[in-house]
């Protein structure tokens, strides 16, 4: 399958009084159409700089981004987005919040079809009973699906998710991420997340990119999540497997840790990255030593 998504040698620099401060340095990924993936890492790696870069929200110091064979530049209604908060308008019911987009993308629909559109999106997260409340009567998590509804109602190329759960109590999340990959595996579009949550990288992704630690951070190793969709959390939680990648990610993350500023991990997977350098190790499928999981 072709590329759909391909962010060639991205660099994010920022000017500073002590002189340019460089965020991303020459991160290359490429997507597959359909695909799910996520982007892991500690803070301050660069994760949502990347992510905000490809929603056109945050301009690129160099590098390209191609979205279905036409070069980014700038936001557009061909990217869907979700970010942490959902940022609606309090006056405004959840049905008017999704409307302002859906009117503003399918102007030439008529207003039968518009209202459709935002009423299946709304329903299809289970706000089908709360659509015409104000946002500001809705719980967090209600609020939380009222993004997602309004993400997906703009029928976009691209699904971009900036930690969409990471304000939610742990059970709301849960439920949400249900949600969201039910939700995706009726429309498959293409997505790119950004989380710190292992587990939920693990559930929701076709892939895991982990990012080296900033400055200068850039992808440092890809884990492909080969467990078979539709996938119920349950049924991942008897999973050998499950745990296998669960260890990996979180080996990774721990090397992570104790590396200085920009230094390169060590643990590599053999045939993911180019060969490596003298003196470092490549990481077999060994499991993760006792007490290094957080």
């Amino acid at each position: 399958m072709s590329d759909y998504v391909e962010l060639s040698a991205l660099t994010k620099t920022y000017a500073t009084p002590k002189g340019p401060a460089v965020i991303v340095e020459d991160f290359d990924l490429r997507i597959r159409k359909g695909e799910f993936v996520t982007l892991i890492g500690h803070s301050g790696c660069g994760k949502s700089t990347v992510l905000s870069m490809l929603a056109g929200l945050n301009d690129v110091t160099s590098g390209g981004i191609i979205l279905a064979g036409k070069e980014l530049s700038g936001p557009g209604p061909d990217r869907g987005i979700v970010f942490q908060s959902p940022c609606l308008l309090p006056w405004l019911t959840a049905f008017e919040n999704v409307m302002l987009g859906v009117e503003q993308v399918f102007y030439t629909a008529s207003r039968s079809e518009r209202r459709e559109i935002a009423e299946y999106y709304l329903t299809v997260v289970g706000l089908g009973d709360a659509m015409h409340k104000r946002s500001r009567e809705l719980s967090q998590g209600m609020r939380q699906r009222v993004g997602i509804a309004r993400a997906f109602a703009l029928k976009p190329k691209m699904l971009l998710l900036d930690e969409p759960f990471g304000m939610l109590d742990s059970l709301t999340r849960q439920e949400l991420q249900q949600v969201l990959v039910d939700l995706w595996q009726r429309n498959h579009i293409t997505a790119l997340m950004v989380t710190h949550d292992v587990d939920e990288a693990i559930f929701l992704s076709d892939r895991v990119v982990m990012m080296t630690n900033g400055p200068a951070a850039e992808v440092g190793d890809i884990l492909e999540v080969d467990l078979p969709r539709p996938r119920r959390r349950q049924e991942l939680l008897e999973s050998p497997r499950y745990y296998e990648m669960r260890e990996e990610l979180i080996g990774y993350l721990n090397e992570l840790a104790h590396l200085k500023g920009a230094e390169r991990p060590l643990l590599r997977r053999a045939g993911r990255n180019p060969a490596p350098a003298a003196g470092e190790a490549v990481l077999t499928d060994r499991p993760v030593e006792a007490g290094a999981a957080a």
